[in-house]
């Protein structure tokens, strides 16, 4: 392998296409292992490329650039989960079912959101960290998010619990009450 980068290093094409041949379905095994799309597989793949290309003349060891390929995919899928970890997603308007609802019920269904966006928004970041993952598509399994965050994964189910027992006091607090819940779900 030390001889095929030294190749490639050297400008050799040929090299370079033998080494992404040898290399292409480890940097898609990676992001697949942490259930990325096959679109942010492909964006992690062509990634840690760019990366390798930056760095090839800075690999220390040429005999171990599978492991230094899948190190660098495997960040590149971590970071990609907490930039996905970050959007915020919006409420979604419901469809009206039938125009005999009364008019008022949009309004006040966006006043629920309204008001729970808020108490999320008022909760630490850590709980909105955890909350987004945990509600993201596709879901990321424990080990994903024990790794985005930090977190050992016995902790994510307890601190799950304590996130949404925060949430709902500080809904409660911002005048979001089970009298508002019926109003919009009827």
């Amino acid at each position: 392998m030390a001889a095929l980068v030294k190749r490639v290093l050297a400008g050799d094409v040929c090299a370079g296409q033998a080494l992404v041949a040898e290399f292409s379905a480890l940097l898609w095994a990676v992001p697949r292992a942490y259930r990325l799309s096959d679109a942010d597989a492909a964006d992690v793949a062509q990634t840690t490329w760019l990366r390798l290309l930056e760095h090839l003349d800075q690999v220390q060891d040429p005999s171990r650039i599978g492991a230094w390929l899948a190190t660098t995919a495997r960040r590149e899928s971590i970071n990609l989960l907490r930039q996905h970890a970050r959007l915020i997603p919006q409420a979604e308007l419901p469809e009206r079912p039938d125009e005999a609802a009364a008019p008022d019920h949009d309004l006040l269904a966006r006043e629920r959101a309204d008001l729970l966006w808020s108490a999320f928004e008022a909760l630490r970041p850590s709980d909105r960290a955890l909350l987004r993952l945990l509600i993201a598509e596709p879901n990321p399994s424990y080990e994903e998010i024990s790794a985005t965050l930090g977190m050992p994964i016995g902790s994510i189910g307890p601190t799950r619990a304590r996130a949404l027992q925060r949430l709902r006091a500080e809904a409660k607090r911002l005048g979001l009450t089970d009298a508002l819940c019926s109003t919009t779900a009827a």
